[in-house]
């Protein structure tokens, strides 16, 4: 599945899935290793973040076999919202799938992103599946709307996330296909005034009294089961995937209720026709949190590009969520560009979800969003995959665009 994207890791994937397409390439002989670099125009624009333009410095260094090794990017980007920017990603990938990436960014007006991660899957002997990581940023564009499905777009508030985050996973291969892993997560929220040029209201000046408010700083300690017999996990075709996780919380800055529970289950399925070239997927996704004064931004969100697509990002807010997207992945056509074939793809697909505070307000499929779109895939199988969505909807429909390596 891919990852949602920050503004500044967003445009630069995004830039570098353009520059395949239409920037000439250059390439030369390093240690047995070829370079490919561009110079590109970057280019974004969406309800939350604001339109942004500036040019990315993408390089794509891969071995003697041809497989990717290492990514640097730097970027020079003009924002509507918070100005100037400037930062880097480093992705470096070894022969084992472990990978490592680093992204640092600084903006004119409050935004900032460090953050490090290293993960391997088959460590210690191909034994256990080990990650972690930590990073420190700034989001002036979030916004919160309220709780409940009812939730009136009228009520659009934004505010700076400041956060602090790290963590540690360390799972066990049970079997080729299942995975059970324990984990802990620390997590420091600040709710800080947003960006002075958007023009919805501080969100704590609308809702005062709104759970994590004031600084969060919590410590979660989670088990999780995963079962993936999907023939690739980035470029799948063929297979299914479960996943499930039961999670303790502390909440350090709340005395009266310092504990609260979280729990999900998910599972994808991959109905390929005989020559693969049109995929029919179905997924299902249903988050449960159980606890008091559980803040705002630990509760289970619909909207944004893993969800309902129609809708901005954390459109919908509560403790509960269920969620059901069907896509049709069509084959379009193939073409080779700097020395890799790749795959186009056409995915129209429906998004329909909600979410809901008790199971006594959950009656099966009342009052459901309902987000029709379609989607554009571009693949170099079976390590990557860049993709465009746009979904519809009654408040005027969202594009999102990512890629995953």
């Amino acid at each position: 599945m891919l990852a949602a994207c920050n503004r500044a890791t967003c445009s630069v994937l995004l830039a570098i899935s353009v520059a395949l397409f239409f920037c000439p390439s250059h390439g030369w002989a390093q240690a047995q290793y070829e370079t490919e670099y561009f110079v590109v125009p970057a280019f974004s624009t969406s309800e939350n973040d604001g339109q942004s333009g500036g040019l990315i410095f993408p390089f794509l260094i891969t071995d003697p076999d041809g497989e990717l090794r290492s990514l640097v990017a730097p970027m020079f980007v003009q924002n509507s919202i918070v100005g100037a920017s400037g930062s880097i990603n480093v992705y470096a990938y070894g022969r084992r799938s472990q990978q490592l990436r680093f992204i640092g960014s600084y903006t004119e007006e409050i935004e900032r992103k460090l953050s490090l991660r290293y993960s391997d899957p088959a460590f210690g002997y191909g034994r256990f599946s080990l990650s972690f990581g930590a990073e420190f940023f700034k989001n002036a564009t979030k916004r919160f709307f309220g709780f409940t499905q009812d939730s009136d777009d009228d009520n659009e508030t934004n505010y700076t996330g400041r956060e602090i985050r790290a963590n540690w996973k360390l799972g066990l291969w049970l079997n080729e296909v299942t995975l059970a892993s324990l984990s802990q997560r620390y997590r420091d929220v600040e709710v800080q005034p947003g960006a002075d040029d958007v023009d919805e209201p501080f969100t704590l000046d609308v809702f005062p009294g709104v759970p994590g408010g004031e600084r969060t700083r919590i410590l979660g300690n989670r088990f999780t089961f995963n079962y993936d017999t999907r023939n690739s996990l980035v470029t799948p075709t063929d297979g299914t995937r479960v996943m499930g996780y039961a999670e303790l919380i502390h909440n350090f800055n709340n005395d009266a209720n310092p504990v609260f529970f979280k729990y999900e289950v998910e599972a994808l399925k991959l109905f390929p026709s005989p020559s693969k070239r049109v995929v029919f997927v179905v997924r299902g996704d249903l988050q449960l949190a159980f606890g008091d004064e559980i803040p705002f931004y630990e509760r289970s969100s619909l909207g944004g590009q893993n969800n309902l697509r129609g809708y901005g990002e954390d459109r919908f807010i509560d403790k509960k969520l269920l969620v059901f997207n069907v896509e049709q992945r069509i084959h379009a056509f193939r073409t080779r560009f700097l020395n890799v074939i790749a795959d186009f793809e056409i995915a129209p697909f429906l998004d329909t979800g909600r979410v809901f505070n008790t199971f006594d307000d959950m009656q099966l499929f009342d009052n459901f969003e309902l987000t029709p779109g379609v989607g554009f895939r571009g693949l170099v199988r079976p390590n990557l995959v860049g993709r465009v969505d746009y979904g519809y909807s009654d408040e005027g429909g969202a594009v999102y665009a990512g890629l995953d390596y």
